[in-house]
């Protein structure tokens, strides 16, 4: 069937949704563009020999809508994966987990580096110097603090007026959301609602 394979990979992007990254399927990719030349030399070849009547006028207009159906399709799967990892930047900061990396192709990693590099350039811009951290408050803040209950022994964790919290497992302890943000993204505060 036309363009079965060009679907497929749409499909599986739908599986995973709530920000993950598949893996990239190179094998796919490459069976849709086998199928888009394929198309498009059928198509050539209808098209230098056309006969007076136009009796084959239907099928090229059918491949070359197949074509087209996998074309886009390409570009979607490849632009919601791109959309996928530049939420993960903003997300999870500049340094991936290893099992996303594992799921990117080689381009994606390297447009991954040179995103996080532009991001990084722009809040160093920003604040004068000191830079801007703007994955910090991804959610506009309701209050400055915030009451969180620590998931796991951290140690001392200092603040920047020079106070020293003690993070202990199961310790609740009111802070400033601005110090809180990174930890609660690594999974060591829980922000209690």
């Amino acid at each position: 069937m036309l363009a079965d394979k060009a679907l497929e990979l749409i499909r599986e992007l739908d599986r995973t949704q709530n920000g993950q990254l598949p893996a990239f399927n190179e094998d796919i990719i490459r069976q849709v563009l086998e199928e888009i030349n394929t198309l498009f030399e059928h198509n050539v070849r209808d098209i230098n020999n056309l006969p007076t009547d136009g009796s084959l006028v239907a099928g090229i207009h059918l491949r070359h809508a197949a074509l087209e159906r996998n074309k886009r399709c390409l570009l979607a799967y490849l632009y919601n994966r791109l959309e996928r990892i530049k939420g993960m930047r903003w997300q999870l900061g500049s340094i991936l987990p290893a099992d996303v990396k594992g799921n990117m192709c080689e381009p994606e990693l390297e447009w991954f580096k040179q995103y996080s590099a532009s991001v990084a350039t722009y809040m160093r811009s920003l604040g004068e110097g000191q830079g801007l951290d703007l994955t910090q408050d991804l959610k506009p803040p309701k209050s400055l603090y915030i009451e969180v209950r620590c998931l796991q022994d951290y140690g001392e964790f200092e603040l920047d007026e020079g106070d020293v919290v003690l993070l202990s497992m199961d310790s609740t302890h009111y802070l400033p959301m601005a110090h809180c943000q990174h930890l609660i993204r690594q999974g060591v505060l829980q922000h209690v609602q």
